[in-house]
C-alpha cells in the first residue's frame, strides 16, 4: 500500500511538472508570435523579407504537387492530410513532418523495450505488441489528433470570419473599388486565417491566375461550402451582370442564417456529441491511467497466449465503434 501511495505521489508530481512546462512553453509561444495575431501570417512573412511568391507557396503548401506523386489509393488520405496541415497553419514540409511522426513511435518503442530489458523482465511477443501500441498512440496518433483539433478550430474561425469579410468586401465595392482592389483590402483588414488566404488569392491573380480559379482553389483547400457559394456568386455576376454588392449582401445574410441554424442543431445534439466524445476518450484514458499506475496489470496478461488475438480484436472493434459514432454525430446543415 505504501508503494502504491508513493507511486501516486510521483505521478502527481510528474503531472504537475509537465503541466507547468507546457504552460511555460505556451506563454513563450504566445509572446513570440503576437505579431501574427495583430495582422496576419502572410504580411508578417513579407515584412520579414520573404518574396510574395515564396510566401504564397508556403501558405498554399502546394498540395496538388505532393498528392500527384502518390499512388492512386493514397491520394485521398494524402489530400486530407494536406488540407489538415494547411488548415492547422503548419508550414513544415509534409515529408519532414511525416518522417518525424514515423521516428517518434519507433524511438519510444526502443526506449520502452530497453527499459524492460534493463529491468530483466521477459520480452514476449505480446509485451512487444502492447508496447508498440502505446508508442504508436503517443508518438503518432496523439500528434495527428492535436493537428486535427487545431485545424478544426482554424476552420471554424474561418467560417466565423467569412461573413465579416464579405461585409468588408461589399463596403469596398460600394466605395468604388474594383473587385481586385476590394480583395486586396481584405488582406490588410482581416486577421488570420482568412486574411492570409485572401492574400494568397491576390498573389495568385498578380502572377496571372484567373480570379475565379484562385478563389475556387481556396474554397477547395478549406473545403467550406460558404466559400463555394461566394465563388458561384462571383461567376454568375460576371456572366450575367447585376449588382455584385447587393448579391454579396444577400449571400452574407444567407450564411449568417445558416450559421444560426447550425448552432441550433449543435445545441440540440450536444448531449449525443458529448456522449460520443466520452465513449471515444474514456477507453484510452482508462488504458493509459492503469498502465501508468500498474504496468504489470497489462504486461502480465500480455504473456498469455490468447492476448494477441484478443488485443487485435479489441483494437478492431474500437475503430469500428469510433467510425460508427463519428458518422452518427456528423450533422450537416
Amino acid at each position: 500500500m505504501d508503494d502504491l501511495w508513493l507511486r501516486i505521489l510521483i505521478l502527481v508530481l510528474v503531472f504537475g511538472a509537465v503541466l507547468l512546462a507546457v504552460e511555460a512553453l505556451v506563454s513563450w509561444w504566445t509572446r513570440t508570435h503576437t505579431e501574427g495575431r495583430t495582422i496576419n501570417k502572410r504580411l508578417t512573412m513579407i515584412g520579414r523579407g520573404l518574396q510574395r511568391d515564396e510566401a504564397m507557396n508556403r501558405l498554399r503548401r502546394q498540395e496538388n504537387l505532393i498528392v500527384s506523386r502518390l499512388p492512386g489509393w493514397l491520394r485521398g488520405p494524402g489530400l486530407r492530410l494536406e488540407r489538415t496541415l494547411m488548415a492547422a497553419g503548419v508550414t513544415m514540409a509534409t515529408g519532414q513532418l511525416f518522417m518525424l511522426l514515423l521516428i517518434a513511435p519507433v524511438a519510444l518503442l526502443i526506449l520502452m523495450v530497453l527499459a524492460l530489458f534493463l529491468s530483466e523482465a521477459p520480452l514476449g511477443t505480446g509485451r512487444i505488441l502492447l508496447l508498440a501500441t502505446v508508442a504508436l498512440v503517443i508518438g503518432f496518433a496523439l500528434p495527428l489528433m492535436a493537428l486535427q483539433v487545431k485545424a478544426n478550430r482554424r476552420r471554424k474561425k474561418m467560417q466565423e470570419q467569412f461573413p465579416v469579410a464579405l461585409d468588408v468586401f461589399v463596403r469596398g465595392l460600394r466605395a468604388g473599388h474594383p473587385v481586385a482592389a476590394a480583395l486586396e483590402l481584405l488582406t490588410v483588414e482581416m486577421t488570420d486565417p482568412i486574411g492570409s488566404q485572401f492574400g494568397v488569392v491576390v498573389d495568385e491573380v498578380t502572377y496571372g491566375a484567373d480570379m475565379r480559379d484562385a478563389l475556387a482553389d481556396m474554397a477547395e483547400r478549406w473545403d467550406l461550402e460558404d466559400m463555394r457559394m461566394f465563388v458561384v456568386s462571383l461567376s454568375v455576376q460576371q456572366e450575367t451582370g447585376g449588382n455584385l454588392a447587393e448579391i454579396l449582401e444577400n449571400l452574407s445574410k444567407v450564411i449568417r442564417d445558416r450559421a444560426a441554424m447550425m448552432m441550433k442543431v449543435r445545441a440540440l445534439s450536444s448531449e449525443g456529441r458529448m456522449t460520443a466524445v466520452m465513449l471515444t476518450v474514456l477507453p484510452i484514458l482508462a488504458f493509459s491511467g492503469l498502465f501508468m499506475l500498474n504496468p504489470s496489470f497489462y504486461l502480465d496478461v500480455a504473456d498469455d497466449s490468447a492476448f494477441i488475438p484478443g488485443f487485435a480484436a479489441l483494437i478492431i472493434l474500437y475503430f469500428i465503434g469510433l467510425f460508427t459514432i463519428r458518422r452518427m454525430v456528423d450533422l450537416k446543415v
